[in-house]
């Protein structure tokens, strides 16, 4: 196969999450089973080298230059029955061609290559990263290796991440060397065995499957066997054939880089334009210009967006937008305003202060004081008119730094919500750490939370931010604080969304301290300057994100199932070629229709910004017709959810009903022919 035809056979497969790697195993798993190169048609054959390699290693064995390991050496070859080698080759062991763990002789004086673990590469062919000691003291303690040898990795998880090396041109006069513990070490005892080709089949699925399944240890500490190492079946070819399968696996390895390069160019120049076209959005100055350049990244989806994580960028996008007030037109709401909302939040939180009583109206005078001494930085971006900037503190009832001690866990108890349990605006509840109703009632006693408290993360990651779910009782975690606001005046999922956009965590990086952990101290977060749109108007523009980040969640789903189908058939085709076991039939396959829509699906009432209808949202971008199979593709999810999707903006008149004749059973035209 030459580098054309590679490159346009396998480019596919190379496209799929994790594609190249799956070719990469590949071509070691067809070098060792004599699949990758022309069967040689000369008269060499593996047996004969066999012979020769047993006279050596009897020699060396004589001559007490060669360490037997006998309780291996009894057992006999384990060929697999599932793999038919060529005729030439045969079926033999590592430790039947070589030594096993080998240990040098050398002056102590002498300089060796020392080589830990981080020298040992990880990819094809990388060089060794080695530096040079006295023999004497490297010695004792360490692994011994020479040039010529084959090294690997046993510890997990440098074996399973493919650390090892054919063994050469290390420094140092001998050509010696030893490092990390956590190898093993083959040495050829004949010349017509290439540790090319032993490093091949050491890096093939037939060796790294069956050895991951055969490490041994606790979890972090787990290690392949020197049993496994030694005696796992080997296909030994000819020598001359042992060269060529090294030459083209050599070349395809370079192939593969290739494809890897050209991957990550794609993906460069991809991220390049699609932060250029958001940028754009975000950016627009009128209502026109937004217009426009949000038709230039709808119509350009596919090529600007192809993994679930680019769609988080156009999440941000539209936060940016929402919270500068350009999602809708600045009169909208002209009949009230921010500053006059900020007034009864004010008079709200001095009636709280008259009305409360023991620890509340603590934290209700703390609040009044903290008001009149903070200043405020007004940002220099530019809101609607009608809008007011204002602090956290402005907008809140109250604000409540975490308590600082480490709390006693216990199994069964309230959940204590750390930084870790929350991510993209959502609380995490199914592994938190768990607290006693006495620590609660301790850790609480300030401002005990409630449903629709925000609790915000100071520290370690800095800047999350969830909504405490209805009916929960939680606890705040060390590094969290927690924001309450007054429902009746301020929008806590606007808030939410205030948070997460990227404007606002920009002004949070430039409020952090520290040095190696950048975190916010309570004054700083306090002090966070706030977008402030009348009440009617925040509300609308959380329906309104709402609604789009569903589209958008929808696209990720679509982007999902394309990368899951993507790598399933990069999966299925390897295998097929190889036969390495991919797993996939412990997998649940993939849920089909077991009926099909023979009619276009077409478009009814073009949907507003505000309605639940993804799928006539999808078919209006697409000439308002689509046949239901491709609808459900692009709709991504399980096939029942699209069904009941369709069924309710058909009801709505969004979707016009198909006729019930072109409903049909899948499958059915095959049967009947």
């Amino acid at each position: 196969m030459d580098a054309q035809q590679f490159l346009a056979e396998f480019k596919h497969i190379a496209h799929a999450p994790e594609g190249v790697a799956k070719l990469r195993e590949m071509i070691y798993q067809l070098a060792v089973t004599g699949s990758l190169t022309p069967r040689s048609e000369a008269g060499d054959n593996a047996g004969d080298l066999l012979i020769g390699i047993e006279v050596t290693r009897q020699r060396l064995i004589l001559e007490k230059k060669y360490k037997c390991i006998p309780k291996l050496e009894n057992e006999p070859v384990q060929a697999p029955s599932d793999v038919e080698l060529p005729q030439s080759w045969r079926w033999t062991r590592l430790l039947d061609i070589g030594e096993i763990n080998p240990r040098n002789q050398a002056p102590d004086e002498e300089v060796a290559a020392f080589i830990p673990m981080r020298g040992i590469p990880q990819f094809h062919h990388d060089a060794l990263v080695a530096e040079t000691r006295k023999w004497g003291e490297i010695k004792r303690g360490y692994t011994h290796f020479a040039n010529g040898d084959v090294i690997l990795a046993k510890i997990t998880p440098c074996f399973e991440n493919g650390k090892s090396a054919a063994v050469s041109d290390i420094p140092g006069d001998l050509g010696i060397g030893a490092g990390t513990t956590e190898l093993h070490v083959f040495r050829p005892v004949h010349e017509g065995v290439l540790p090319d080709y032993v490093y091949i089949y050491l890096r093939s699925p037939f060796f790294t499957n069956e050895g991951k399944k055969s490490m041994t240890g606790t979890a972090g500490q787990k290690r392949l066997s020197v049993d496994y190492f030694a005696t796992r079946a080997f296909p030994l070819p000819p020598t001359e054939e042992q060269g060529r399968i090294v030459a083209k696996v050599d070349e395809l390895m370079a192939l593969c880089d290739k494809l890897e390069m050209q991957k990550k160019e794609y993906r460069r120049l991809q991220n390049a334009l699609r932060q250029a076209t958001l940028k754009t959005v975000s950016s627009a100055g009128s209502p026109h210009e937004l217009q426009e350049s949000w038709a230039t990244l709808e119509e350009n989806f596919e090529q600007l967006f192809s993994a679930p994580e680019d769609v988080k960028q156009l999440k941000g996008t539209l936060l940016d937008l929402a919270v500068s007030g350009r999602l809708f037109p600045r009169e909208r709401w002209r009949e009230c305003s921010g500053l006059e909302l900020l007034e009864s939040i004010s008079n709200a939180r001095r009636h709280w202060a008259e009305c409360s009583e023991g620890q509340e109206y603590k934290e209700a005078k703390s609040m009044l004081k903290k008001l009149r001494a903070q200043h405020a930085n007004v940002p220099a971006s530019q809101l609607p008119e009608h809008w007011a900037w204002a602090t956290l503190l402005q907008v809140s009832q109250a604000v409540v730094d975490c308590h600082n001690k480490t709390a006693p866990y216990v199994t069964d108890g309230i959940p204590l919500v750390r930084t870790t349990d929350i991510c993209d605006g959502q609380m995490n509840l199914s592994n938190t750490k768990r607290v006693s109703e006495e620590t609660y009632a301790y850790w609480a006693r300030r401002m005990p939370p409630k449903s629709g408290d925000i609790f915000f993360s100071r520290e370690a990651p800095m800047g999350e931010a969830a909504i405490v779910p209805e009916g929960e009782k939680v606890c705040l975690g060390q590094r969290m604080m927690l924001i309450r606001l007054f429902p009746s005046l301020f929008n806590n999922r606007f808030l939410l969304y205030v948070i997460l956009s990227p404007s606002f965590q920009e002004q949070m990086l430039g409020t952090a301290v520290g040095m190696a952990v950048k975190h916010l101290r309570v004054g700083g977060v306090e002090g966070l300057m706030v977008p402030v749109p009348p009440k009617p108007e925040q509300d609308q523009i959380v329906e309104a994100v709402d609604y789009l980040f569903e589209i958008c969640d929808a696209y990720t789903g679509q982007l999902n199932s394309k990368q899951k189908k993507a790598e399933t058939f990069a999966m299925t085709a390897v295998s097929t070629l190889t036969g390495i076991t991919t797993g996939q039939e412990e997998e649940q396959p993939v849920k089909a229709p077991h009926t099909e829509l023979v009619a276009k699906l077409c478009l009814g009432q073009t949907p507003d910004i505000k309605t639940q209808a993804p799928l006539a949202t999808v078919l209006a971008r697409h000439d308002g017709e689509m046949s239901a199979k491709n609808l459900w593709q692009r709709f991504g999810g399980e096939i029942d959810a699209f069904y009941a999707q369709l069924k309710t903006e058909i009801s709505h008149g969004w979707i016009l009903e198909p006729e019930p004749a072109e409903v049909r059973e899948v499958g059915s035209e095959e049967d009947g022919a």
